[in-house]
């Protein structure tokens, strides 16, 4: 057990990566989002621009959805695009250097909206993340069918890399 612990505490000790370093970093994430009636895959990417914030983008496809009244979603149902803005605020509150904590704001082809997700790196270039998202204001306020898809409140889990 003594030499359990000793290799854990090595591994850590050796594996620690500071998350967001600021202007210039990027990352890029790759991962399954699941939602009401579907699930999917979506991809990210943020670009440091300065200490605490940055920019990218976000593309999600639905794999696995519902039919609605018999019928199957076309790709721009499932299909979304977006632009966000990110503030990583894990260095504000000295949380350790290998964790980030980031909300942000999201303007797509369905809505605008916020995220919320946090990374954990195991070393410099890998890790993992976890997000949310969820609409704050939909552009069509009549929101019936397949336009429900990817204009709702969704959950993301995957793996996170340093470019």
């Amino acid at each position: 057990m003594k030499k359990i612990v000793f290799i854990v505490v090595l591994f850590t000790t050796f594996t620690q990566a500071q998350v967001f370093t600021g202007r210039g970093d990027q990352k890029f994430q790759i991962g399954a989002y699941f939602q009401d009636h579907g699930s999917g895959i979506i991809g990210t990417y943020d670009h440091g621009l300065g200490k605490n914030f940055s920019i990218g983008g976000v593309a999600s496809y639905l794999l696995g959805v519902e039919e609605v009244l018999g019928d199957k979603p076309n790709f721009e149902d499932r299909f979304d695009l977006k632009g966000r803005f990110s503030a990583h605020i894990a260095d504000i509150f000295d949380i350790e250097e290998n964790f980030d904590f980031y909300p942000g704001l999201d303007l797509g082809l369905k809505n605008f909206g916020a995220h919320l997700g946090a990374r954990y790196y195991f070393t410099d270039g890998i890790g993992v993340y976890s997000e949310i998202q969820f609409p704050i204001a939909q552009y069509d306020t009549d929101v019936v069918g397949f336009e429900h898809y990817n204009n709702q409140f969704n959950f993301s889990i995957g793996a996170s890399f340093n470019l």
